[in-house]
């Protein structure tokens, strides 16, 4: 398995739950865990949960935000339990998994887990190039937050043990594709300059950020593209 996957775990309330994913993890051959404002950790019930999986524990990166798990990551899939009103795609777990493992091979990967209680919010989920959903019943629809865990786990162990060296990934060349750190240092860019142009205001305008964003997640513009974009906006920026 590639060490390029990463699982990240926004906000987790319970330590029960980190630990018992780190299990969960560790179980499918994966070993980096990055954890954003957890309630109580480090945590003696996680360390007991883990069951072995302490090193994936002492290893996880805490984080302040979402942002600075998922900065190195050129690819990020978020998961969902319910419909969103969001012009993102929508895929199942066997879905993500092939793709993680696949660009995985060349540069690194998210998946991202929301707080147990109500799971990613929307601007969590404007992050994302994906969403994957598992096709739970809707009388009961609720999954604790370890188990969805094991379930993409797993989903990645049979995506990499299926997976063929000489598959080619010319259109995801690492030196070509960005990661979410420069996509959103470009994101602030754009906002600022439309906000000096007027086009934007400072104070509402949300659903615009989001369309945009969406859009260019969408498409996920290369390196010199993104350059070509940052160029004209500062030059837009200087003479406005």
């Amino acid at each position: 398995m590639s060490n390029n996957i990463r699982f990240v775990l926004l906000g987790t309330t319970h330590s029960g739950n980190i630990g018992a994913a780190a299990r969960a993890m560790k179980t499918m051959g994966l070993t980096d865990l990055a954890l954003v404002k957890p309630e109580d950790f480090p945590s003696s019930q996680a360390t007991s949960r883990a069951s072995g999986a302490d090193d994936l524990l002492f290893n996880a990166e805490i984080c302040k935000t979402m942002d600075e798990a998922i900065k190195k990551s050129k690819l990020v899939i978020g998961t969902t339990a319910r419909k969103r009103h969001l012009d993102i795609p929508v895929i199942n777990a066997r879905e993500a998994a092939q793709i993680l493992v696949k660009e995985s091979q060349q540069h690194p990967v998210s998946l991202v887990f929301g707080k147990e209680r109500y799971g990613m919010t929307n601007q969590e989920v404007e992050r994302c190039h994906y969403l994957v959903r598992l096709p739970t019943v809707e009388s009961f629809s609720s999954l604790n937050l370890a188990a969805a865990v094991q379930v993409l786990s797993y989903e990645c162990r049979m995506a990499a043990m299926a997976y063929e060296p000489e598959q080619k990934l010319e259109q995801f060349s690492n030196e070509e594709m960005v990661n979410a750190e420069v996509m959103e240092s470009f994101y602030q860019h754009y906002f600022n300059v439309m906000e000096k142009a007027l086009y934007l205001r400072k104070e509402g305008h949300e659903s615009l950020k989001t369309k945009i964003r969406i859009m260019y997640n969408r498409i996920r513009p290369k390196r010199h593209e993104i350059d070509i974009l940052r160029g004209f906006l500062s030059k837009l920026d200087k003479k406005l």
